[in-house]
C-alpha cells in the first residue's frame, strides 16, 4: 500500500504565514490530511506491481506446463493411433500382395499349360 507524507504541521504554517487564521489553518490542514488518507490507502506501489507480476507469471508458468502435458499426452495418442493404422495398412498389403502373387502364379501355370496343350494339339 503507498504510503504518503503529508506535514500537516508545515501547511498549517504557510497558511498561517498567508494571513490564513490559525485555527482555520489547522483546520484546513487536517481536513486536506484525511483527504489524502482516504485516496491513497488504495494506491497500489511498484513493489505490488511487482508482487502481482510475479505471481501472474508463475501462474502463466503453471498453464503452459498443464497445456504442454496436455498437448504431449495428445501427441502420444496420435502417433500411437497412426503407428496402430500403418501397422494394420501394412498387414492388409502383404496379404493383398501374397493374394495377388497367388493369383499371378496361378494364371502363369494356367497359360503355360494351355500353350503346351495348344501347341501338342498343333503338332
Amino acid at each position: 500500500m503507498a504510503t504518503l507524507t503529508f506535514d500537516t504541521l508545515r501547511f498549517a504554517n504557510r497558511l498561517k504565514a498567508a494571513g490564513v487564521s490559525a485555527q482555520h489553518a489547522e483546520a484546513e490542514a487536517e481536513a486536506l490530511s484525511e483527504v489524502f488518507e482516504a485516496n491513497t490507502s488504495e494506491l497500489a506501489t511498484k513493489r505490488d506491481l511487482r508482487e502481482y507480476e510475479s505471481a501472474i507469471r508463475a501462474d502463466l508458468q503453471r498453464l503452459e506446463e498443464r497445456f504442454d502435458a496436455k498437448f504431449a499426452s495428445a501427441e502420444e495418442k496420435f502417433s500411437a493411433q497412426m503407428t496402430s493404422l500403418e501397422d494394420r495398412l501394412n498387414s492388409k498389403m502383404e496379404r493383398l500382395e501374397m493374394r495377388m502373387t497367388i493369383k499371378l502364379g496361378s494364371l502363369m501355370v494356367i497359360s503355360i499349360g494351355l500353350m503346351a496343350t495348344l501347341s501338342k494339339l498343333i503338332h
